[in-house]
């Protein structure tokens, strides 16, 4: 009760940096190190530090692997109660987001407003380290890691480490075999969710992905951005043996086989090697095709 009290008392304590109101001082001493970038709750296990105890706290759960918080009906246990309820909205029908660009509605306000990106081809989130733009902050957060060498979560099968938890928990389905995302259209099943979410647009024909140029649609963001390189021209990948460029980083990795004279495709029943996946196949046809006597 005491605390519900205090949610209403006056906000009468000011910041000096942004204006913003707090209730009492410890509040305001906690926001003033956003300003500053004082972390003084350090991890005692790496060289990680906090500008919050709750947030050193929940740091603390990626060391010991604990996940205290476990969801009443899936069983699915989580680091943090906010983690947690977040989770349990997974299990209800209601979907109170509506987009207003197409039927779609969502469980979540963040889902529905990346969403919304999707229409627009917004992506206001940019690396300041190299210039790439996202449509969400988690996804930049995600991102930033990839330029730091903190890789703390390691696969339990062998000696790779990866930025996040996620990654690593797909990673280890390569040795498991794990599929746990089962396509009900068509019965393949597969290891990773975003590889399913994708495949499952191939039944559904939902390309979300337009290109602002010529409004052709994709099923992935991917797709769409090599795709708009045909109306810019970009060819932002270079040889390194020529002064030939490609629009995708696969084309490049075929030319420079001729460079190279690397031959991946190996034919199992005579042991020919083959540079490019089209030899290959149409070498493949010459022995399932039956011998004339």
């Amino acid at each position: 009760m005491k605390a519900h009290i205090k949610t209403h008392e006056e906000k009468s304590l000011q910041c000096n940096e942004c204006s913003k109101f707090f209730r009492n001082q410890r509040d305001l001493s906690s926001h003033k190190r956003i300003h500053t970038g004082e972390k003084p709750y350090k991890c005692p296990q790496c060289e990680k530090s906090f500008s919050q105890g709750s947030h050193l706290k929940r740091h603390l759960l990626t060391h010991s692997n604990e996940r205290p918080h476990q969801c009443s009906e899936c069983g699915k246990p989580f680091r943090s109660s906010a983690s947690l309820k977040l989770h349990q909205k997974m299990h209800s029908d209601d979907k109170p987001y509506q987009c207003p660009h197409c039927e779609k509605s969502f469980k979540y306000g963040s889902s529905l407003k990346n969403h919304v990106l999707m229409h627009t081809n917004e992506r206001p989130y940019q690396c300041s380290q190299c210039g790439k733009t996202f449509t969400n902050s988690a996804s930049l957060k995600l991102h930033h890691k990839m330029h730091s060498d903190d890789k703390p979560y390691k696969c339990s099968h062998c000696e790779k480490r990866f930025y996040h938890s996620t990654h690593r928990k797909t990673h280890e389905r390569t040795h498991t075999g794990e599929k746990p995302h089962l396509c009900s259209d068509c019965g393949k099943s597969f290891a990773s969710s975003f590889a399913f979410k994708i495949h499952q647009r191939g039944h559904t024909g939902e390309r979300p992905y337009p290109c602002s140029d010529c409004g052709k649609s994709f099923y992935k963001l991917s797709d769409v951005k090599i795709h708009q390189r045909t109306h810019t021209g970009e060819k932002p990948f270079k040889c390194s043996h020529c002064d030939k460029t490609f629009a995708i980083s696969s084309s490049l990795k075929i030319h420079e086989r001729m460079h190279t004279g690397e031959k991946p495709y190996r034919c199992s029943i005579c042991g020919e090697r083959f540079a490019f996946k089209w030899g290959f196949q149409t070498h493949k046809k010459k022995h399932a095709a039956p011998q004339s006597s």
